[in-house]
């Protein structure tokens, strides 16, 4: 294809870019990936240099945006949907890892289907007061929903998520939360929510162990959370399953210890009780197990095999965390269904959708 030729006062770039623009205001590329340097310029029958100008004049227009390592998107229109991502992942050295995985689903289905996301209309560490002005701000950004990661933390963070729930439905925002319902125990749902099948997860990481001749296994869980619920449900499955002579062994480790001081005392309780295997309810905790078990001159995976939850970039680094992934995408796609289900009939009853991840084996309890 070509543009038409260029006067003295029009360079080639801008004709290129014009004949761009044009085909993104009729609707090609929405919300996808658009063509690359090297395709514009064998389309166009231009130069690369001219082809990287002619895509950069839309980036300056707001028409596309960039991301890392994969390319230039179609911004999606103004009339495509507005949600805000609220991502309130526990404090610790993994936060950011943790909160990038997951916002990086729903930033992947953004690229494929139009939509607008406001990851950032909620800072990091607002309280319940700051509530109803933010989603009310929130709602006049034209926000339609609310994908709510709940906080696992503590019983003030639960308040927190009672407060935006409640001004939500004030503001008739639609709520999806992410891989928790709201901490507390015996909590009725309190919106629709997409998970990880952490009752699977926790179960093929159990046999994994056992498979892997150990005979001693526990799972550690954290706060009272429906994942870490789901997550003592697969293990005692698994357990269960394998018949007679395996004794359960479930360790809750207590609210508010730093890093340091929970791996120092689950190394305790693992030494303690002679076990040989451990489904740890996150890959930090894994991590800072296998550190504190080395340093005592334990080895891993021969004294004791570990596994973790998420596959977090970190874990897979020095012995390498044996982990059940968090299918981040796959998680974001059915929480953008349940969001457009949500909208067309408000009156139905809560629903939980559980997403399938898979076990990625690695040093700390491979044979």
């Amino acid at each position: 294809m070509t543009v038409p030729a260029s006067t003295a006062a029009t360079p080639k770039y801008l004709d290129v870019s014009e004949s761009l623009e044009a085909e993104v205001q009729t609707g090609r590329w929405d919300g996808g990936k658009m063509p690359s340097v090297r395709w514009v310029a064998r389309h166009y029958r231009v130069s690369a240099v001219t082809a990287s100008r002619a895509l950069q004049v839309l980036r300056d227009k707001g028409l596309v945006r960039t991301v890392e390592r994969s390319g230039s998107f179609r911004q999606p229109p103004a009339s495509a949907d507005r949600w805000a991502l609220v991502l309130r992942t526990t404090a610790g050295p993994w936060q950011a890892d943790t909160r990038t995985l997951a916002r990086a689903g729903f930033e992947a289905v953004a690229r494929r289907r139009p939509m607008h996301l406001e990851p950032d209309l909620f800072p990091a560490g607002f309280a319940a007061d700051d509530v109803p002005a933010l989603t009310r701000q929130a709602k006049e950004r034209g926000v339609r929903g609310v994908f709510l990661l709940p906080s696992r933390a503590c019983a003030a963070e639960m308040a927190t998520d009672e407060a935006l729930l409640a001004a939500c439905q004030a503001e008739g925002l639609a709520v999806v939360l992410l891989e928790r319902n709201l901490r507390g125990d015996d909590r009725v749902l309190s919106a629709d929510l997409v998970a990880v099948d952490d009752v699977a997860g926790a179960a093929c990481a159990t046999r994994h162990l056992l498979e892997g001749g150990r005979t001693r296994v526990a799972v550690v869980v954290a706060s009272p959370t429906s994942s870490h619920y789901d997550r003592v449900a697969g293990y005692l499955v698994a357990l269960h399953a394998a018949g007679p002579g395996f004794e359960p062994v479930v360790i809750r480790q207590p609210d508010g210890l730093a890093p340091e001081e929970a791996a120092l005392k689950l190394a305790d309780e693992v030494t303690a009780r002679g076990l040989d295997g451990v489904v740890c309810y996150a890959d930090y905790a894994a991590a800072g197990l296998i550190a504190e078990l080395t340093a005592r001159g334990r080895a891993v995976p021969r004294d004791v095999a570990v596994v973790g939850f998420d596959d977090l970039p970190a874990g897979s680094g020095a012995v390498g965390v044996t982990s059940y992934a968090y299918p981040a995408e796959a998680m974001a796609e059915q929480a953008v269904r349940l969001m457009a289900e949500r909208l067309a009939n408000p009156g139905r009853p809560a629903v939980k959708v559980q997403v399938p991840g898979r076990l990625v084996v690695r040093g700390s309890s491979a044979s």
